[in-house]
Order: structure tokens, then C-alpha cells, then sequence
């Protein structure tokens, strides 16, 4: 047997790193092991997004996922000035476009002020123009707090500094059992086996599978949906200036496809939420039988499939039709062309769904005796990490 760790986390993508972070911090003394099955951290969900460091105005007033992403933002922000990481708050326009979203819009201005959100700027179409020229709408609210970032240099930071603290990690280590004793935990993994007195599941997209290691029959399952993107020529990037998002449908945890500025100068349009059959494929055509017929099987997603199958089978054509992609841009800037845009990257968005075919909208934690799992942790989870890293020190590891 390995020598015996205090805390082990599986997960290397940024919720674990700024967890492993954030409790050495606290716990200088700690004697930490943090397991990644990939070669390298924030190899899926963390290095696959778009970037953006989120205010906080889209999530229910006291849900988990409101009070960790104004938190985390801050603790954010600080963390990027102190080791100097990149950044811009930018700030962005949510727009309504058709009549129906102007109560929307209103709703999202006084959830964001509810969250101590200050500064949000109810827009005309005219003040619209005078922001963003290319973009049309009938309303819009300026939201100041939020920005841009590399997700990935953020996780490279936290990897570094947690090894400065004299953490052990492990790369290339898939953890394949987890049994719970008396005293401690051990970790069966591709290489061996650890003991450690806590395990911590930071899994994201196979945090189900990881916590079905130690609880059989789970209340819900990951379900994979992939984003695809497609970036604006470089000599069309003045189609927008900076962020531009649409008002989001209610029923679901997506904010609609919409454009992204990078720190790079590109542009980002999209993404789409398309049901993936691989959990870390991210391309059109990646299969995988036990990740599909965990999706297909699960009671739940029959009955999400019955209720939204439309709108699924309209993210499935923007998926496969550039035309219908641009079609739904074209809502935001009039102006676009198919030709204005080329193929960009993809990430897959791990969505925890429940028996009666809920997506679960909030962060979702489960502790079982010597082990914590994270259960559900999507956007803002990239935004808010080092905030969801306290909470979890404070029930773990206190």
C-alpha cells in the first residue's frame, strides 16, 4: 500500500486543482494526492470552454451557483492579478431580439441585481447600435462585471503552485474502485492503489461513474452535450467588439449560441448543445457504445428527450447545417455570412439529468461517509472554482 494521503481528489480539471489549491492553502501540513486519468490538467471540460469569467446574473438568487460564481469571480480575479494570469473584464451585452424575450431581460436584470450585481445598463436598440454597430435587438442590458480569460493558464497555475506546496501528483492514473474502511479510503487505480482518510470526486464528465464506486443507485447521470463552435474571419471580427449573448431559454442550463472575444483577438460564435455520444469526443462523429447506451438507458433521458424533442432536433440541424447555425447568429447581427465564419473547436458540458428528465440547474454535492462528490459542476463551475473550493474544504475537509 501507497503511503497514506489526508485528502485525495480525483480530477485534474480546474474545480480540482483550485480545490487542491485552496486546502493546501488552508492546510499547509496537508499530506495531498491529486489523480488525472489525462497526461496533462484541464484536459476536457476546463480546457474546452469559451473563456469567459461570469458575473453571476443568469442564476437563481440563493442557488449554489449564484452565490459561488459572485464569490468565485472575486476570488478569481485576485488570483489572476497575485500570479499574474492574464485577463480582461470586458463586460458584455444580453439582447433580446424578439418581443417575447423583453420579460426575460427584465427577469435576468433583477436576478442580477439580487446577486449584488451594480452598474447593470438597461440599453435601447439605439444605445444597442452605439456599443456593438452590427448588432440588432429591441432591448439589451450592459453587464460591466464580466470577462475573458485562458481557463487553461488559470489550470496551469493552480497545477504549478499545488506542487510548490508539496502535493503529490499524478498524471496518466485512472482511478478504477474506490473502497470505503473504517479508517481510511483506498484508491484502486491503472498504476496501484492509495490510501488516503478523504476522497474528493472532481470527475466532471465521469463524476457519475466515479460515484457509483461507492454508491450503486444514484438519483441521476451524467448526460454529454457537446458545444461546437465556429470562429469569424480575421478580416470580419469586427462583426462584434466584444461579448454578445442572446437571452436564454428558460427550460434550459444554456445561454444560446453567441459570440466570444478572446484574449487572442479571434472570435468565437457559438456554442450549439447537441446531444454527444462520446462523453470526451469532440467531434461529430465520436462514438462510444458505453457512453451512449448510458445516455439511451437512463429513465430520465426519456423522459427529457419526449419533453424538449424539438428544440434537441433544432440544435442537431445547427450541428450538421451551417446554414441553420448562421441562421440563428443572424438573430443577433443581420449583417453575417455563411462566408464570414470557418470551423472551430468543440467542448462537451457534463449535465448531471434526474430520474424525471430534469436537468439539474444547480451545483450538486453528495457525501458518502469518507467520500465527497462533486457531483454536478457546469458553467460557471470554470468562474466560480476557487469559491466551490472553500465550500467543499468547509464539508470535507474542515
Amino acid at each position: 500500500m501507497a503511503p497514506r494521503y489526508d485528502c485525495a481528489i480525483i480530477g485534474g480539471g480546474i474545480v480540482g486543482l483550485a480545490l487542491a489549491y485552496t486546502a493546501l492553502c488552508r492546510h499547509p501540513s496537508l499530506r495531498l494526492l491529486l489523480l488525472e486519468k489525462e497526461t496533462s490538467v484541464a484536459s476536457h471540460q476546463s480546457g474546452h470552454n469559451s473563456g469567459v469569467i461570469h458575473s453571476g446574473i443568469y442564476y437563481r438568487p440563493g442557488s449554489r451557483k449564484a452565490a459561488n460564481c459572485r464569490r468565485g469571480y472575486q476570488l478569481l480575479i485576485d488570483f489572476c492579478n497575485q500570479h499574474e494570469v492574464a485577463h480582461e473584464i470586458c463586460g458584455k451585452l444580453i439582447v433580446a431580439t424578439q418581443t417575447h424575450e423583453l420579460p426575460l431581460l427584465e427577469e435576468l436584470r433583477k436576478r442580477g441585481e439580487a446577486n449584488g450585481l451594480v452598474g447593470l445598463k438597461p440599453l435601447t436598440a439605439e444605445q444597442i447600435r452605439e456599443i456593438e454597430p452590427h448588432v440588432a435587438g429591441l432591448a439589451g442590458i450592459l453587464v460591466p462585471q464580466t470577462g475573458i480569460i485562458d481557463f487553461r493558464a488559470v489550470a496551469a497555475t493552480l497545477h504549478s503552485l499545488i506542487q510548490q506546496h508539496d502535493a503529490t501528483v499524478h498524471l496518466g492514473e485512472q482511478v478504477i474502485g474506490i473502497r470505503q474502511q473504517t479508517d481510511e479510503v483506498e484508491i484502486v487505480t491503472t498504476r496501484g492503489s492509495h490510501a488516503a482518510a478523504q476522497v474528493i470526486n472532481c470527475g466532471g464528465l465521469q463524476s457519475d461513474r466515479l460515484a457509483q464506486l461507492t454508491q450503486a443507485q444514484l438519483p441521476w447521470r451524467i448526460i454529454p452535450f457537446r458545444g461546437e463552435y465556429y470562429t469569424v474571419r480575421p478580416e470580419r471580427r469586427d462583426m462584434v467588439r466584444g461579448l454578445v449573448y442572446p437571452v436564454p431559454n428558460p427550460a434550459f442550463p444554456f445561454l444560446g449560441v453567441h459570440y466570444t472575444r478572446m484574449l487572442s483577438g479571434e472570435v468565437e460564435a457559438g456554442p450549439n448543445a447537441v446531444l454527444a455520444l462520446k462523453r470526451e469526443g469532440y467531434h461529430k462523429f465520436d462514438f462510444s457504445g458505453k457512453d451512449s447506451l448510458d445516455t439511451l438507458l437512463w429513465p430520465g433521458f426519456h423522459k427529457l428527450a419526449c419533453r424538449y424533442w424539438r428544440a434537441g432536433l433544432e440544435e442537431m440541424i445547427r450541428s450538421f447545417s451551417k446554414t441553420a447555425f448562421v441562421t440563428a447568429l443572424q438573430r443577433l447581427t443581420p449583417d453575417l455570412r455563411a462566408d464570414d465564419l470557418e470551423p472551430g473547436g468543440a467542448g462537451v458540458r457534463a449535465q448531471a439529468c434526474d430520474r424525471q428528465g430534469n436537468l439539474v440547474d444547480d451545483f450538486l454535492f453528495l457525501a458518502d461517509r469518507r467520500v465527497f462528490n462533486v457531483c454536478n459542476a457546469p458553467s460557471p463551475a470554470a468562474t466560480a472554482s476557487l469559491a466551490i473550493g472553500e465550500h467543499i474544504c468547509a464539508l470535507a475537509l474542515p
